[in-house]
């Protein structure tokens, strides 16, 4: 029903920066969260951040807080400003929406992007 596109991942080198973004399809398009998570290779898919729509409230994994910045616009388009990026931020990153409140940090939204890859060179 809903169809998360995202946008914005590449190479960086060490301490450079990168800003995602994740727009929802769909004219009746509503959500409670949006949020970004990452998948290292041989690693678990974890939370990196997301944000409340109404208010705007933010959370954020210990490893990414103070270096990266979620926000969103007035619809459907949620933002993932990256920087002092670091070789242990390389991973793909997942654009994910939600119609409830399934908790912050939770990994069960309703939709799923396609995911975008990010490396950070040392």
């Amino acid at each position: 029903q809903v169809q998360l596109v995202e946008s914005g991942g590449g190479l960086v080198q060490a301490g450079g920066s990168l800003r995602l973004s994740c727009a929802a399809s769909g004219r009746t398009f509503t959500s409670y969260r949006m949020g970004w998570f990452r998948q290292a290779s041989g690693k678990e898919r974890e939370f990196v951040s997301s944000i409340i729509w109404r208010g705007g409230r933010t959370y954020y994994a210990d490893s990414v807080k103070g270096r990266f910045t979620i926000s969103r616009d007035t619809r459907n388009t949620v933002y993932l400003q990256m920087n002092s990026l670091k070789p242990e931020d390389t991973a793909v990153y997942y654009c994910a929406a939600s119609q409830y409140d399934y908790g912050p940090g939770s990994s069960l939204y309703d939709y799923w992007g396609q995911g975008t890859q990010v490396t950070v060179s040392s």
